[in-house]
């Protein structure tokens, strides 16, 4: 594998909205980030990701852009992230922006154009079919429910929309309009951009012609799932992009990939992928139910352990896997991946270690570093994001009472990550001076900033930990190219695996509350990182205690 800058780097997601409020308006903004970059860096982080700053009406919290060249008010001025980005580099940190392609926002120029003249040059730059009457150009359901299709104001005409209505699709068959997406890749890259992560961009390619598939549910209607898995070609699209973008400037790309076909992953993240890296899911996928949120399975330890593995094992050594525990899209990974009852600093801890030194990436989302937790809804009133109340509608179709729905669909709330960062115990979690534009979660009294910047137990300095470990030159090369094997696989409630390089390292996690033995394969000459202030041993056999996490040098 040839050498990249960002091999050994350590990722954060930033979600502006929710981030730092320096004017008091309620809204997280880039003056906010600005003044925490020096919080960032003693983190120990190099790169940071922003979600959508964009000019965009909102309507899918920036996720639909309408000018692609402009920054939202809201958040700050082209200025601001001029001086962001400068800011960044002087502290050796790269910041990416969110790429936002399959789709922009219905109130975009473009769009305008084509609702002006649907035959004409930005016609073209959507999917647009004729109107019929009491029939639909085809039965799929967008990700947020219903049709995909919605009337083209002022015409005669439908266009293509898989995510929100107010996000219409962007015709990738058409040369003109990719150029365009071209353009503004180098726009930004020429400003001093590190790259991009790149947005649903596997919903690019659709099947064509078009078509119905079998209904899936009472609404008559047919996941996009279906659609998408019969979409091919998809890499004549992202290797053009590769080629005129990402690749004249060095730049990092993480795309946001589902359902890839085995065989394509060296098309992907391979010596010369599509992108620089890639998402890994598996996990944030497990227990999805056609049905919806209110069916999905819980994730169990080995359930998680196995995710995990299987991913590892699908990419070896082609390329470097992103690994997240959460991000703006799910809910909060410690209520998530540990069992009900069980969340403590203990637990939190031991998920962070053995999601940090799986080979890859890591990517931290901010509040992860806290061990920020879900919130707790009261009332559906009480929530923002569109795809909750999309799936609450869905469980109370399928029978559930408004309270169940609401316990139901509270699991897996997009809010639970975008409520505001807890810097203190102070009013608002010390995130504004004004309103918050989402409820801060009521526990931001004992899990914030200020409370555990000093303290060498919380759950930020083991992180600091493990940042250091990945950037300490006596264990890089292990901790970033090194193999991943797992070990005692089918122990229950235990996940273990040897990182091998020029150093082999024993990471073991003891997934559950009661204590554990196991024998150790050999002598560690080493303990890197203990979530406990000691370790229990007897002639090669730990006595592993609830949730402790080790790594070890062998």
């Amino acid at each position: 594998m040839t050498k990249k800058w960002w091999h050994d780097k350590v990722a954060y997601q930033i979600y502006p909205k929710s981030f730092y409020d320096s004017n008091g308006d309620g809204i997280g903004d880039i003056p906010g980030i600005i003044s925490k970059l020096d919080y960032l860096q003693d983190l120990g982080v190099d790169i940071l990701w922003l979600s959508p700053c964009y000019q965009s009406p909102l309507a899918d919290q920036g996720y639909d852009i309408s000018d692609y060249y402009a920054i939202d008010p809201r958040f700050g001025t082209m200025e601001d992230m001029d001086r962001l980005i400068a800011e960044a580099k002087k502290r050796n940190m790269y910041i990416l922006m969110d790429l936002v392609v399959n789709h922009c926002s219905d109130e975009h120029e473009w769009f305008r154009k084509a609702c002006e003249d649907p035959e004409g040059k930005y016609g073209n730059f959507f999917y647009l079919r004729d109107k019929k009457e009491g029939e639909l150009p085809t039965n799929w359901r967008s990700y947020f429910g219903g049709p995909v299709w919605e009337d083209l104001p002022g015409t005669n005409k439908q266009y293509l929309h898989v995510f929100h209505k107010k996000q219409p699709d962007l015709n990738w068959e058409n040369p003109e309009l990719r150029e365009e997406v071209y353009k503004n890749i180098n726009w930004w890259l020429d400003k001093g951009l590190g790259g991009f992560r790149i947005d649903a961009i596997m919903n690019i390619k659709k099947a064509l012609p078009f078509r119905d598939y079998e209904p899936d549910r009472e609404d008559g209607l047919s996941s996009i799932q279906n659609m998408l898995h019969e979409a091919s070609g998809i890499g004549e699209f992202l290797g053009e992009m590769r080629d005129r973008t990402f690749k004249k400037y060095d730049a990092f790309s993480v795309g946001e990939v589902f359902d890839e076909k085995p065989e394509e992953i060296p098309d992907f993240i391979g010596e010369n992928g599509y992108f620089s890296s890639m998402f890994d899911f598996n996990e944030t996928i497990f227990g999805q139910s056609s049905k919806g949120w209110y069916d999905a399975a819980p994730v169990m330890p080995d359930d998680y352990k196995k995710c995990c593995f299987e991913a590892q094992a699908r990419i070896g050594s082609i390329g470097f896997l992103s690994n997240i525990i959460e991000n703006h899209d799910e809910s909060r990974g410690v209520s998530r991946y540990i069992p009900e009852g069980e969340c403590c600093i203990e637990s939190k801890k031991m998920l962070a270690a053995l999601n940090f030194m799986l080979r890859g990436l890591p990517f931290i989302y901010q509040g992860q570093e806290l061990g920020m937790e879900n919130t707790v809804f009261s009332s559906i009133d009480e929530v923002d994001d569109i795809s909750t109340l999309d799936e609450y509608r869905v469980a109370l179709d399928a029978g559930l009472t408004p309270a169940q729905a609401l316990k139901a669909v509270s699991r897996f709330s997009r809010d639970n990550a975008r409520t505001p960062m807890q810097w203190s115990a102070g009013a608002n979690a010390g995130f504004t001076d004004g309103t918050p534009w989402l409820k801060v979660n009521p526990n931001y009294t004992s899990i914030n900033v200020e409370a555990q910047m000093d303290d060498p137990d919380s759950v930020r300095s083991f992180y600091k930990k493990l940042i250091a470990l990945r950037k300490d030159p006596v264990y890089k090369e292990t901790v970033v190219y090194g193999s991943l094997e797992p070990v005692w696989e089918e122990r229950h409630n235990l996940m273990a695996y040897y990182r091998k390089g020029d150093k082999m390292l024993l990471v073991i996690g003891n997934y559950q509350t009661d204590a554990q033995e196991i024998a150790l394969p050999a002598a560690y000459k080493k303990v890197l990182i203990n979530n406990y202030p000691d370790l229990e041993e007897c002639g090669g056999v730990l006595r592993l205690k609830g949730y402790q996490a080790l790594v070890l040098e062998i």
